[in-house]
């Protein structure tokens, strides 16, 4: 049952219309009018909607309702947004108006404990603090030759030539060794296929929650697979932790976790040894699946696009010279990175910003939106426009270019935006760029003859519905 709502809302249409103080460019309007959207009794039919389609379901509407949809959902509102200024003013001028929906929280916590990831006010800015010297641009430079070093490794037991390679399932065994170097010293090993399998059994239930009306207890019959998954997943960062902690101090590598476990010796009470395991654990897992997710649709758009592949190989060859990638270096594979910017435009890793809700009323364009809505704020969508991006569904690396007509504000936020963005934006562009360079230094990539474009999946990020399989061959070095 869904034909457009009207401005009310059909629940609390009898509710007192108080007014609240707008700015001075937005009138004031009743607490209880909202943005135009698709109306369903309880709304319940709405979530159903979106698990089986986020991506289209949310097109569709945008497209019927415009750039801000409400929707019904009992017992609340959600709005969905996709104006760029609105976006972002939003995330930027009212973020201390926003947390964390409390079902995102709880289900992240699960896995994640209290990381930076899930916490709010003062403990995330305290965690936040404490994190971001470790994904500085120059604390980033210092990994380089440990990433270059990794994937030199993992590239030479790559074949000559495979009709089908399975580039999903490397590249994401490739970027959990990165991270679990960076963070402990040592190489993911023979628990990276437990750990992949784990990360897919996690990622689909935890989506899958976010559209319940109501969830379940864990301790359900039916989420037995999702336990076993969070517990491989906690043995793995445990045991590193357990290892670490038996070896005198002196002899501790210089890594993410001897700086947490720093962090722990000088104040144990704001760093328990449980908030140094969450903060492995959100780093182990937001650390390298995203990048995974990001050079997973790199690699389609270079193997579907042979042309910007040659001319962004000729450029490596011409930058490097053979040689690994380094901070010197990086800055000048400028078409490269377009190439990488432009996947990401295509494929953002995080398609659909989900559970902000709001602490108090907020301004929205022509509406006041109360305490207690959430917004959805689709990324993707955003970078779909053709109002911002004309053929938007055309891999265009030189959209990105140095000489490219200035982008809109807000129109591009991959990383997100704001106080929030991704803590590991640095490392993620760097971490990427040395890997597709040295990925093109060694291999051509091309699509199997038959192979349809993948289909997109939401579940946290971004995937292709089925793993994808690409053809390599070896390349003559220059």
């Amino acid at each position: 049952m869904n034909s457009p709502s009207s401005s009310r809302c059909p629940v609390h249409h009898d509710a007192p219309s108080s007014t609240t103080a707008s700015s001075p460019s937005t009138p004031k309007q009743p607490l209880g009018v909202w943005p135009p959207g698709p109306f369903c009794i309880t709304g319940w039919g709405l979530l159903n909607q979106m698990s089986r389609d986020m991506l289209g379901t949310l097109s569709e509407w945008k497209r019927r309702f415009g750039d801000v949809v409400h929707l019904r959902i009992l017992p609340s509102h959600a709005v969905v947004v996709t104006d760029p200024e609105l976006m972002r003013d939003l995330l930027v001028t009212h973020h201390d108006a926003l947390v964390r929906w409390e079902r995102a929280r709880n289900v992240f916590a699960q896995v994640h404990g209290n990381s930076v990831l899930v916490a709010e006010g003062e403990t995330w800015r305290t965690k936040r603090h404490a994190m971001q010297p470790s994904f500085s641009p120059k604390a980033v430079q210092v990994f380089l030759p440990t990433i270059a070093d990794t994937v030199a490794q993992t590239l030479a037991h790559w074949p000559a030539r495979d009709s089908h390679w399975s580039i999903e399932s490397e590249l994401t065994s490739l970027t959990m060794d990165v991270i679990m170097r960076m963070t402990f010293s040592s190489g993911v090993g023979s628990d990276a296929r437990i750990a992949e399998e784990a990360i897919r059994v996690t990622s689909v239930a935890v989506n899958k929650e976010f559209f319940w009306p109501v969830r379940s207890p864990d301790w359900v019959p039916w989420k037995r697979e999702k336990r076993r998954a969070i517990a491989d997943l906690d043995g793995l960062v445990r045991r590193h932790l357990q290892a670490r902690l038996i070896m005198p101090p002196d002899t501790w590598p210089d890594d993410l976790l001897t700086m947490l476990l720093k962090l722990h010796k000088e104040n144990p009470s704001a760093w328990p040894l449980e908030a140094v395991r969450d903060e492995c654990m959100t780093t182990f897992l937001a650390g390298h699946e995203t990048t995974a997710a990001a050079l997973v649709w790199w690699a389609w758009c270079m193997a579907s696009n042979p042309v910007a592949q040659t001319a962004a190989r000729e450029e490596v060859r011409r930058v490097l010279q053979g040689r690994a990638p380094t901070a010197q270096t990086l800055p000048s594979m400028q078409y490269l990175t377009q190439t990488i910017k432009e996947a990401l435009r295509l494929y953002p890793v995080v398609p659909v910003l989900l559970g902000r809700v709001t602490t108090k009323t907020v301004p929205l364009g022509q509406w006041q939106v109360p305490a207690g809505a959430m917004f959805m704020l689709p990324v993707q969508l955003m970078h779909h426009d053709p109002r911002w991006f004309p053929e938007p569904e055309v891999f265009r690396p030189e959209r990105f270019a140095p000489d490219a007509p200035e982008l809109p504000r807000g129109v591009y936020m991959p990383f997100g935006t704001g106080p929030r963005v991704c803590l590991g934006q640095n490392l993620a562009m760097a971490e990427m760029t040395v890997i597709a360079a040295m990925l093109l230094q060694r291999f051509d990539l091309s699509v199997p003859e038959g192979m349809a474009a993948p289909r997109p999946t939401h579940n946290v990020t971004l995937r292709p519905a089925e793993p994808m399989q690409l053809a390599i061959t070896e390349v003559e070095s220059a």
